[in-house]
């Protein structure tokens, strides 16, 4: 997402300055989280044609002015919501063993995507995408190839591990593994809950010959 910087300079005293949060405009990280946080909620209640910079700004308590000299436009402070919750909500834990990776990060993903706010700003961030060109480069650069990237992490660490064998077509193997996730989350909107998500692990398992553990 946007990233508040933080800035410290000393005084005459040799005293610390006051630790500013925020970038050169003086950003303020309490009034950027409630702009994020009341994005994510409009964009739930209203869907995104109803989001606007005005009632961002009235949700989120602040002036619609500094909002502009933040953001150009809603889909960007979108973007910086979808962006803070995936850091937050959508670790890709690592406990040693491909199987139990797999069927942790799946179910995650899963509910991240299909029953949360950052769910519905994923939707509607993909829809604008597909008629708003430019939007859609830059949804590709800040969201889609970090995301790419977190989904196959599972199966990088498994190669480093000897699980997987090397030189595999780990890009094509995440595709074809997350893959249908996506594609109830974003087609059929048919439910993907655990056992749907435990199902594409045992067939990927199962594609290169490992035994999956009990769930547990």
């Amino acid at each position: 997402m946007a990233r508040a910087t933080q800035t410290a300079g000393t005084s005459g005293t040799d005293r610390p300055a006051p630790r500013h949060h925020g970038n050169r405009h003086g950003r303020s990280e309490q009034a950027r989280l409630a702009v994020l946080n009341a994005a994510d909620d409009l964009l739930a209640e209203k869907g995104f044609a109803g989001v606007t910079m005005e009632g961002i700004a009235t949700r989120a308590g602040v002036a619609k002015q500094t909002i502009y000299r933040w953001w150009s436009a809603k889909t960007d402070i979108l973007m910086d919501a979808l962006l803070q919750d995936v850091a937050e909500d959508l670790p890709v834990r690592d406990r040693g063993d491909l199987a139990l990776d797999l069927r942790s990060y799946l179910c995650d993903l899963a509910g991240f995507l299909s029953a949360s706010d950052a769910g519905a700003v994923f939707k509607a961030l993909v829809a604008q995408a597909q008629h708003d060109p430019a939007f859609a480069r830059d949804f590709r650069s800040r969201y889609l190839d970090d995301q790419r990237r977190r989904d196959r992490l599972p199966l990088e660490r498994a190669m480093e591990r000897g699980e997987l064998p090397p030189g595999l077509d780990l890009t094509a193997e995440t595709d074809q593994l997350m893959g249908p996730l996506y594609y109830r989350v974003l087609v059929t909107d048919e439910p993907i809950g655990q056992d749907f998500t435990d199902r594409l692990v045992d067939a990927f398992l199962h594609r290169h010959g490992l035994t999956p553990p009990a769930n547990g």
